[in-house]
């Protein structure tokens, strides 16, 4: 079969270096214009059909392979133009190694970038603050990328014809024990990502877990930090947040509230059954408030108990307490006026005398 060096050599009649060189060139050439013309068909085209799409995940992704295109077509030209000179053909072997090695890392370079860009327009897409997701996403970048890297060490390997049992082997073993090693971070780790990917809270929700309530400051990778409403900071491991109940206030449209008032025994029964139209009437009028009942419930130790329930029409906490600061302002000036008395503990003490005991043994005897 003849060869493009000979052919051109016969055309041209020169001497075998000139005519490798003139092989070289119009081979480097001819892939130079197969990968311009690619390149166009990407800008013209497929860019242009992608602007039309609502969303800029295509576009950015188009405009990462359209880069790592030229350069993969620049290196294959490279590789194809040194063919036909005939002075590297002892080192071909070698040369041929090195351009499928930079080709196949190239080619792990563009997934890696591709799965950059789609993890960060995931976390734009995603509702919550930015930095509750920027530590967690640049972990999940880093481990595609170790993954992708490993596996193309691996097709290098292979390809190569290097044996891998014992690289397989050893990486198994090694892989088991630093597992063993690490089980507890691992643990935090993961649970971290499901904090992420589940959202069940996020950078300033109020959460209760257990006996513990607090605003959530970070969430990081191993644990994640509550200021306490007692002023300090609580760290605690993202494998027991994920393993225990966690009340969030953030999502709740309405607080129920519950309480209990108590008016001593000797109030008149007119005034007792003026006590819940009064209640009803004051939270009613509260704008912030949304009454639900209000009824005499209990003749208790030392008083008799009215119950109340009401909603607050918010979930952050100071609305709430400067709802129910109105609302015990209000029955404080309206028992007052009603002349209505709040009972306190108290409790009656029956003494008896000497004689008097005396007087009742002979009476039931």
């Amino acid at each position: 079969m003849v060869t493009l060096t000979e052919t051109i050599q016969n055309l041209l009649n020169i001497n075998a270096g000139t005519a490798e060189i003139l092989a070289s060139i119009i081979l480097f050439a001819v892939v130079a214009v197969i990968g311009w013309a690619v390149y166009i068909v990407f800008n013209r085209y497929i860019s242009k059909w992608a602007e039309k799409t609502k969303t800029t995940l295509d576009d950015d992704i188009i405009d990462a392979v359209k880069t790592f295109v030229l350069i993969i077509v620049g290196i294959i030209g490279i590789e194809y133009a040194l063919t036909p000179l005939s002075f590297l053909q002892p080192y071909m072997e070698t040369l041929d190694g090195i351009f499928f090695i930079v080709e196949v890392f190239l080619v792990a370079l563009a997934i890696t970038k591709i799965s950059n860009i789609m993890a960060d327009w995931y976390a734009d897409k995603a509702s919550g603050p930015r930095k509750n997701k920027h530590h967690l996403i640049f972990l999940l970048k880093k481990i595609i990328q170790i993954i992708v890297y490993i596996a193309a060490v691996i097709v290098i390997l292979y390809v190569r014809q290097v044996d891998l049992t014992g690289a397989i082997v050893g990486l198994g073993v090694g892989g088991i024990a630093i597992a063993f090693a690490l089980q507890s971070t691992l643990s935090d780790f993961f649970s971290a990502f499901s904090i992420y990917f589940d959202r069940p809270f996020e950078i300033g929700d109020f959460i209760t877990v257990g006996n513990y309530s607090g605003t959530v400051k970070t969430i990081g990778v191993k644990s994640t930090r509550l200021k306490l409403l007692s002023g300090e900071e609580l760290v605690i491991s993202n494998k027991e947040l994920t393993s225990t109940s966690v009340r969030n206030f953030r999502k709740l449209d309405k607080r129920r509230i519950n309480f209990t008032i108590g008016v001593v025994y000797n109030t008149p029964l007119e005034k007792l059954k003026k006590i819940p139209p009064i209640i009803t009437e004051i939270i009613k009028g509260i704008e912030t408030a949304e009454f639900e009942r209000a009824y005499f419930t209990e003749f208790g130790e030392s008083s008799l108990k009215f119950y109340i329930s009401y909603y607050v029409k918010s979930a952050d906490y100071k609305v709430y307490l400067e709802t129910q600061q109105q609302i015990n302002f209000a029955i404080v000036e309206a028992f007052e006026r009603e002349g209505i008395e709040m009972a306190y503990p108290t409790s009656t003490v029956y003494i008896k005398n000497k004689l008097q005991i005396e007087r009742e043994k002979e009476f039931n005897a």
